[in-house]
């Protein structure tokens, strides 16, 4: 690295930090399945809308569309999109005003569901390259 290029997260190759199968990947996956169902669960303790759930669900998804932009900012997008700190700010927010925590619980299902199935957050080097690993072949 250069005088010149600022030290950033995204400059850092996935490679640096080698993941394997098992071990803390299992526990992280784990980790993911269980915010999922506690989120569903607080939902249905809230008596909440099933239809806004199903419509809402895969909402974040639309990140994706920052790739179009490249890699570089795709990452960015989904990685706003899919991080519990935006959707927990969100929920506070929520709470704070007095608003129904519906949509932050339905976002925070979202990033449990994927963190469950293996989508972890992106590295800008590719949509493939996650905290939890490579997706795809």
């Amino acid at each position: 690295m250069t005088d010149t290029q600022p030290a950033t997260v995204s400059a850092i190759p996935p490679t640096a930090f080698p993941v394997r199968s098992g071990g803390p990947i299992i526990w992280l996956r784990l980790e993911g399945l269980a915010v999922l169902i506690a989120a569903v669960l607080s939902y249905a303790h809230g008596h909440h809308s099933w239809i806004l759930f199903a419509v809402l669900l895969l909402l974040p998804d639309i990140s994706f569309a920052g790739y179009l932009a490249g890699p570089r900012i795709g990452a960015m997008c989904y990685n706003l999109l899919h991080s519990y700190a935006s959707a927990l700010l969100l929920a506070a927010v929520l709470f704070a005003t007095g608003s129904s925590p519906a949509i932050a619980l339905i976002w925070i299902a979202h990033i449990g569901m994927d963190r469950a199935l293996g989508y972890g957050l992106k590295y800008a080097s590719s949509f493939n390259d996650t905290h939890l690993g490579k997706i795809g072949k």
